[in-house]
C-alpha cells in the first residue's frame, strides 16, 4: 500500500484507538483505576442483585470487547509501520479499499474472510 494511503489509514486507526481508550476510561469512571471503579460500582449498586449482576456482566463484556478492539487496532498500526497494512494475511493480495474503509483492522480480503468464516462456522453481518 502506498504511503499517502497508509498514512490516511494510520491516522484513522490512531483516532479509533483514542476513542476506544476514552470509552474504557469512561466505563471505569474517568481517570480512576479498574479496582477503584469496581469498588465504586459495588457501593452504588441497587438492592436488586439480579439487575446489578446483569449490569456488571454487561460492563465486563463491553470492556472485554473494547480491549480486543484495542489489540486489533494496535496490530493494524504495526502493519502500517512495517508496510504490510492492506495485504491479506492469508493470500497476500491487496484488501479492497472499501473493506479497509469500513473495517480498518481487517486482516483478510473478502474471499479469504469468507473461507475463514465458513471453516469456523461463523457468519458475517450483512454489509460487511
Amino acid at each position: 500500500m502506498n504511503t499517502p494511503i497508509s498514512d490516511t489509514y494510520g491516522r484513522q486507526l490512531r483516532e479509533m484507538r483514542a476513542d476506544v481508550l476514552a470509552q474504557l476510561r469512561a466505563q471505569r469512571g474517568g481517570k480512576i483505576g479498574r479496582a477503584e471503579a469496581a469498588a465504586n460500582a459495588r457501593e452504588t449498586e441497587s438492592d436488586d442483585w439480579a439487575q446489578a449482576d446483569a449490569e456488571r456482566d454487561l460492563a465486563f463484556a463491553l470492556e472485554e470487547r473494547e480491549s480486543a478492539e484495542l489489540v486489533a487496532i494496535d496490530e493494524a498500526l504495526q502493519r502500517v509501520a512495517d508496510g504490510s497494512y492492506g495485504l491479506c494475511v492469508d493470500c497476500g493480495d491487496a484488501i479492497a479499499a472499501a473493506r479497509l474503509h469500513a473495517n480498518p483492522v481487517a486482516l483478510r480480503c473478502l474471499g479469504c474472510q469468507d473461507k475463514a468464516e465458513h471453516a469456523s462456522g461463523a457468519t458475517r453481518p450483512a454489509g460487511y
